[in-house]
């Protein structure tokens, strides 16, 4: 990064003897304070910030209703202890299903994750979902657009049965395990 002074060359002068009359006032970030390295068209010294896609209102917490298809009833009803079901309620792939039942599970637009969203978004790493007997919790991978439970952005939160979850432009609800949920109210 630099700047420079140009001052207009006198009249008759050419652009080239402007800018031999120029050297020395030429700098560079290496030459400047930390404080001075980030320079903006006003001139005003700012702050790096970080945009977000989208607008507010689309990260407004507006829960989905419990109207699960017989399918996934069915996929829900059959998950092993130890196990849970992420549903995908709104985005690219709502209907799809992802089982839960590794000790950690990451969501990212990386074609290496374990629940790929192709979607600008969402995060090459954005989350990961860990399991600890039959508990899961939801981890935050310092992600542009953040991780959402039940409308709040979180660095890391406990999944609960029915929550929704939010990642980039993607909605889906976390299913535990009937026999671990069964086993919690006994």
């Amino acid at each position: 990064m630099w700047e420079s002074t140009v001052d207009a060359a006198p009249a008759g002068a050419s652009a080239s003897d402007s800018l031999d009359d120029q050297e020395g006032k030429v700098t560079d970030s290496e030459s400047r304070p930390a404080a001075e390295a980030a320079i903006h068209r006003s001139g005003e010294q700012k702050h790096d910030v970080t945009q977000t896609f989208g607008h507010d209102s689309d990260l407004s917490f507006v829960p989905f209703g419990v109207e699960l298809t017989e399918v996934e009833q069915s996929a829900i009803a059959a998950l092993p202890s130890g196990s849970a079901l992420l549903l995908v309620r709104s985005g690219a792939l709502a209907g799809a299903r992802y089982l839960l039942d590794t000790d950690v599970t990451t969501i990212g637009r990386h074609p290496e994750a374990d629940i790929f969203f192709d979607d600008v978004t969402v995060s090459r790493r954005h989350a990961e979902v860990t399991r600890n007997g039959a508990a899961f919790e939801i981890i935050d991978q310092r992600s542009l657009n953040g991780t959402y439970v039940n409308g709040e952005r979180f660095d890391r939160s406990p999944l609960v049965d029915g929550a929704e979850v939010r990642v980039g432009k993607f909605r889906l609800n976390f299913f535990a395990s009937p026999i671990d949920r069964a086993a919690a109210n006994a």
